[in-house]
């Protein structure tokens, strides 16, 4: 008897431990009772009543991601391409979740081919590979939207790969070196064109330094000239003050005259016209030379 007892006090002590659920951070634990919704644990410890309820799934909260293989489209002008998206997902309800479909990741996969299609069909080629932003706009909205019964919320959908075929990848290569050929030689006519730019406003400036310098040249000769002039100017006028202040007579006037007459002719001059003053002034000398010698 104390054997059995001991042994339903295992078995009841096992039970109770085996129904003593702890929920971590960002799961929940979605309960079934006798078969039917019951309730949706969340963080922390739980006791799931024995043999009537179970749990029913363990749902992760965190934010997942789906990586969808390469799907084929057309565009609007008959071109096939492969594509491949990516979604990043939320369940927001796990009730909904659990029960809203059969196969979430599967409905969501195809959900975003049949969008994707309908969404290139729309587009041309140079629109598709120009218009990644837009079409991953509108994909996101429309999953968000289908997918919002399931319990399940599109933070972001993104296109991961657009491969045109060969044909058309090797027009755009070939489009792709022609247009950087073309902005190679407008980048080396405009350098070409800065380079001789700045050569003509080089020689510009070197002109127009030479002419200054020139000016300044006449300038500075030109108020040299005029300074000596007025020093001349000056200095002749000083000597006429100093001899108006000596007050000399008309025989030292006459002599003065006469010394610069014999200046004037410096023996260079082959005709001379001899004032009457000073051919007074040459008797005089002679008449005192005479006299002296006698």
């Amino acid at each position: 008897m104390p054997i059995a007892i001991g042994i339903v006090a295992i078995l009841v002590v096992f039970i109770i431990a085996a129904n003593v659920r702890v929920v971590q951070q960002a799961r929940a634990f979605v309960i079934e009772r006798m078969g039917a919704y019951s309730t949706t644990w969340g963080v922390g410890l739980h006791f799931k009543v024995p043999f009537i309820e179970r749990v029913a799934k363990i749902v992760s909260l965190k934010e997942q991601v789906a990586d969808f293989p390469p799907q084929p489209v057309i565009t609007k002008d008959n071109v096939t391409m492969q594509i491949d998206t990516v979604v990043y997902f939320q369940i927001t309800d796990p009730k909904l979740y659990t029960y809203g479909i059969e196969q979430p990741m599967l409905a969501i996969e195809n959900l975003s081919a049949t969008t994707l299609r309908n969404i290139i069909g729309e587009l041309e080629l140079d629109e598709t590979l120009t218009s990644r932003d837009l079409i991953n706009s509108k994909m996101r909205v429309i999953l968000d939207e289908a997918t919002d019964p399931w319990g399940i919320k599109v933070n972001r959908v993104e296109l991961k790969n657009i491969l045109p075929p060969q044909e058309i990848q090797n027009a755009m290569e070939k489009q792709m070196k022609a247009e950087r050929e073309r902005r190679e030689a407008i980048l080396r006519a405009e350098g070409e064109k800065r380079a001789a730019i700045l050569e003509a406003e080089g020689e510009k400036e070197s002109a127009i330094l030479r002419a200054t310098a020139k000016k300044e040249q006449q300038v500075l000769e030109a108020q040299g000239q005029a300074e000596a002039i007025l020093m001349v100017q000056k200095a002749t006028a000083d000597g006429i003050k100093l001899i108006n202040e000596a007050a000399p007579t008309d025989a030292v006037l006459k002599l003065k005259a006469m010394e610069a007459f014999a200046a004037a002719a410096d023996g260079k001059a082959t005709k001379i016209i001899i004032p009457s003053e000073i051919q007074g002034i040459a008797g005089l000398a002679q008449g005192v030379i005479g006299s002296v010698k006698e």
